[in-house]
């Protein structure tokens, strides 16, 4: 008689106590793994020699955008820099001699990604229009002027649409294939020739704000990170997240894979950097002081890995020591946040871009 008057479990009570049971197991194996932590990498690197690191001087002043620059991209020949800035304008710059080699008007303001194909043959670019556009650089364009801006508007294409605004672009090792990041919470992989939408990432709760491409060599995995505290690491052939890392306290503005390919480094809005080892499947060091209390707007890598930079919205530039979780140097001069920071191909130059409307050339 008991049996026939049992209730059965609603649908409501099985997913509670799935969750608990799947809290259970995070827990149980987030202790398995704090039993393997047993010393930090700063610790490690006490033995090793401080980094002897030269001031890096300011070579070069970018002036010619109207309003915040908000993204920085250098070339694979090394000389020439493509940004974006809040004036609805791209331009190209010649590095060495900071000219403007084209400018290029774009559908609306708030132009927030800049991307340089692997050919140095083309340039993406987009914003709050929710597109990416691709401009072909080609010869007659060169050494033109703002008057070759022209010829690569009429030959632009449209690549990719999102449904909110795009946030990050990179093209995929090729000039065949761009990786974008929207504000829908999501990452597309785009063909660019026909714009035919290749592959969907989805698994971010809120807007994706930065991605980066694991060498080639690698394998087909990128990183991205958003307003969600998370950075998620993807395999592009499936579509999903294989791993997850979600250690900071607010978003997630920067990422960026170490030359190496087995960690990755984060700047996030909680005045940090975090270095995740993939390997570890943790966070295996930390890059803060007491005093630095401003966000992290981008981080990059020098070509060792031995050096992290980071800008921020207090107006400077950092670098880091990865091993010893020890500031070497901070570059002054802008006049507002530091929104990018990009080395250069060769590692002989680093570039900060700012709100301050100009770019500066450090080396």
């Amino acid at each position: 008689m008991a049996a026939d008057t049992a209730v059965a479990p609603t649908p409501e009570d099985t997913l509670e106590s799935l969750l608990r049971e799947a809290e259970a197991l995070k827990q149980k194996l987030e202790e398995e793994r704090q039993k393997l932590n047993d010393v930090t990498l700063s610790c490690v690197a006490e033995r090793l020699e401080p980094v002897t690191f030269p001031n890096l001087k300011l070579r070069r002043v970018l002036k010619g955008h109207q309003s915040k620059v908000l993204c920085a991209d250098w070339s694979p020949d090394k000389r020439h820099i493509v940004s974006s800035s809040q004036d609805g304008k791209i331009i190209v710059w010649d590095a060495f001699t900071a000219t403007k080699e084209q400018t290029i008007s774009m559908p609306s303001t708030w132009v927030m990604a800049c991307a340089y194909a692997p050919s140095g043959n083309m340039v993406a670019a987009g914003g709050l229009d929710n597109k990416v556009t691709v401009f072909p650089l080609g010869p007659e364009e060169e050494g033109a002027g703002g008057g070759g801006a022209g010829g690569a508007a009429l030959r632009k294409r449209t690549v990719a649409t999102h449904t909110s605004y795009m946030s990050c672009c990179r093209f995929a090792h090729s000039d065949r294939q761009l990786l974008t990041a929207g504000g829908e919470g999501a990452c597309a992989l785009w063909d660019v020739e026909s714009g035919q939408l290749l592959q969907s990432f989805q698994a971010h709760a809120a807007d994706v704000t930065c991605l980066d491409l694991a060498a080639s060599e690698m394998g087909d995995t990128f990183v991205s990170g958003g307003c969600d505290r998370a950075a998620l690491v993807w395999d592009m052939r499936s579509g999903a997240a294989v791993q997850a890392f979600d250690a900071h306290d607010s978003d997630v503005t920067g990422v960026r894979f170490h030359p190496a390919g087995d960690s990755l480094a984060t700047g996030s809005d909680d005045s940090c950097c975090r270095l995740f080892d993939l390997r570890a499947d943790r966070e295996v060091a930390r890059y803060a002081k007491d005093n630095v209390i401003f966000g992290v707007n981008s981080v990059a890598w020098s070509v060792s890995g031995r050096l992290l930079f980071a800008g921020y919205s207090d107006y400077t530039a950092c670098a880091w020591d990865a091993l010893r979780a020890a500031r070497v140097c901070v570059l002054c001069g802008h006049e507002h946040r530091v929104s990018c920071v990009q080395l250069a191909p060769d590692g002989t130059a680093l570039a900060t871009a700012s709100w301050d409307s100009t770019l500066r050339i450090w080396a």
